[in-house]
């Protein structure tokens, strides 16, 4: 039976692996300029945080999640998001009782959907975050977008829209779901299954629906930002005034809700142009009550997910090229028993000198020694034989000109 990697999971393989550190070394620049902390949480959560934090009439939680019982029939899910099991593991650890804020971000995260595969969105996938807890001043919501324009700018990457939204508070709502259920009401019929089932749990949900029928109807319906409190409208106002200040470019999308249920206020999305319809390359907002939902104090919060995947697929896209790193810069080639136990030592000292070193360790013959090297694209080769033991040198072989020339032994790792 031939056995493959479950359907919407990708390995890395080598070839690729260098662009995913290369993204990583850019965010932790990134983000260490910003002030925030690494953070790492669990592949795995109670499924009750999901739950409640996540909200029950999202698609994520009726449609996607990976949910199972362990041994001990305890359900647990795999995390479908990272925002929640960050939330759980600052209320756990004691970080809420600390100084505020608490900036965090996670970095290359496994995340679980179960949803149909297509180009950028896998069922496994991998996300960077941040979170910020204890900052309630709009000017940290224009810090949180900051960060992922900068990692963008970062990576070369243009075409982007920064769309925000505010999608209010609990307490001003409640009226405007009154307002958008009169509207719907006169529609219900034209509603999908699952949209007629949020009419009542969850109108806002709606908003977010991805059938066409439904995305139509919701065009014309009444929106949240003109229905904001007085607290909710002076705080999206500031928002707009922050990101003014900074100089960025952003447009009003009022349809814009997000597809979790623990946001308040802030929501903003980042739009690239290269990847089609799934063009959101970036997600978030503000989520003030979701620590207290899960058991904490009451704290502000707001951050962002983005998937690397869908990141190097938008770079890709635009023809970004990310630079390849050398594999090997020093091959060392020997010739008999005597001169393999040498280029063993030679080896180790060139690795502990900094040089990308290796030798064969097939029983490759010297020519086929130097083919290899030639694949690698070794620019450098050092030559270990008889000749080169009874004269303590070494021959160096330039790749690129063919040049070569003897060198003392002894002064060997100086010259590399």
């Amino acid at each position: 039976m031939e056995i493959k990697a479950p359907k919407g999971t990708k390995d890395v393989l080598p070839q690729d692996s260098y662009k995913w550190q290369y993204v990583e070394n850019i965010v932790r620049e990134i983000t260490a300029l910003y002030g925030y902390r690494e953070i790492r949480t669990p592949v795995f959560e109670h499924t009750e945080l999901f739950l409640r934090g996540v909200g029950d009439t999202t698609d994520i939680v009726q449609k996607e999640m990976y949910t199972f019982e362990d041994k001990a029939r305890r359900s647990v899910t795999l995390k479908p998001e990272g925002t929640a099991g960050v939330a759980r593991a600052f209320i756990e650890s004691g970080l809420a009782a600390e100084a505020q804020p608490t900036k965090l971000y996670y970095l290359s995260t496994p995340v679980f959907r179960y949803e149909r595969p297509q180009s950028g969105r896998l069922r496994e996938h991998h996300q960077f975050g941040i979170e910020v807890f204890g900052a309630p001043d709009a000017s940290v919501d224009a810090e949180v977008i900051s960060v992922a324009l900068t990692l963008f700018e970062r990576l070369k990457i243009g075409n982007l829209r920064l769309n925000v939204n505010s999608i209010g508070c609990p307490g001003c709502r409640p009226a405007y779901h009154e307002k958008l259920k009169e509207y719907l009401r006169e529609n219900f019929d034209a509603l999908c299954p699952l949209c007629k089932d949020r009419f009542e749990k969850n109108p806002l949900r709606i908003l977010d629906c991805k059938e066409e029928k439904c995305r139509a109807l919701v065009q014309k319906a009444p929106v949240m930002i003109d229905c904001l409190c007085e607290e909710c409208g002076a705080h999206f106002t500031a928002l707009q005034t922050y990101l003014k200040a900074l100089g960025t470019a952003y447009s009003v999308n009022p349809f814009i809700v997000r597809g979790l249920d623990y946001y308040t206020k802030t929501v903003f999305e980042i739009i690239s142009d290269s990847i089609g319809a799934q063009g959101t390359v970036c997600g978030g907002g503000r989520y003030d009550g979701l620590v207290k939902e899960i058991g904490g104090p009451p704290m502000a919060g707001i951050g962002f997910g983005l998937g690397i995947e869908r990141l190097l697929l938008v770079m890709e896209n635009e023809g970004i090229a990310i630079p390849a790193p050398a594999h090997v810069d020093v091959m060392v080639v020997s010739h008999g028993e005597a001169a393999r136990a040498e280029a063993v030592k030679l080896v180790a000292e060139l690795r502990r000198a900094g040089a990308k070193a290796d030798m064969d360790h097939t029983g490759r013959s010297v020519k086929a020694q130097f083919k290899y090297a030639g694949k690698l694209g070794v620019k450098k080769v050092l030559v270990l034989g008889e000749d080169e033991l009874k004269n303590n040198t070494v021959l160096v072989k330039d790749m690129e000109n063919g040049g070569e020339k003897a060198v003392d032994r002894n002064l060997i790792i100086e010259m590399n």
